[in-house]
């Protein structure tokens, strides 16, 4: 009898706070960010795979570099993500370079609005030199 109880105040308690871990911080205010640079490591062929794709802002006067993994299923059509038509979510942000789109950040996350317009957390990274396009988001990225 003891077990199921615990289980069930077990439960409650892990979702009552997994909605507060994926928000962006109330407290962090909504700044105005240019996008300067974008680009990806796209899983070709891949069964149940994750490609990533990396973003370069421009916000507060500071360049933030941020990415999000995005399970992929392509292994029949190179072209196609098999697995956005079952979950929408699922598919990466469609900014361009130059858009500027409203964003917030900590120290360790950046929240944007994706494709479908829920929120999306990209995680700072700035080990991955990737960008092509922009100098600055080159010059931000601490090479080891």
């Amino acid at each position: 009898m003891m077990k199921p109880v615990c289980t069930f105040f077990a439960f409650v308690f892990f979702a009552s706070s997994v909605p507060c871990s994926f928000a962006a911080a109330p407290d962090k205010p909504q700044v105005q960010a240019q996008l300067l640079d974008r680009n990806e490591y796209s899983c070709a062929n891949c069964f149940f795979g994750a490609s990533t794709y990396y973003f370069c802002f421009e916000a507060d006067n500071k360049v933030l570099i941020g990415y999000e993994k995005i399970p992929t299923m392509n292994w029949i059509d190179p072209n196609k993500d098999w697995l956005t038509r079952v979950h929408k979510s699922w598919q990466p942000n469609q900014t361009t370079e130059g858009q500027t789109v409203p964003l917030r950040y900590d120290e360790k996350h950046i929240w944007l609005t994706g494709p479908t317009g829920k929120q999306v957390r990209l995680t700072q990274d700035y080990t991955t030199d990737i960008f092509i396009n922009n100098q600055q988001c080159r010059a931000a990225v601490k090479k080891k």
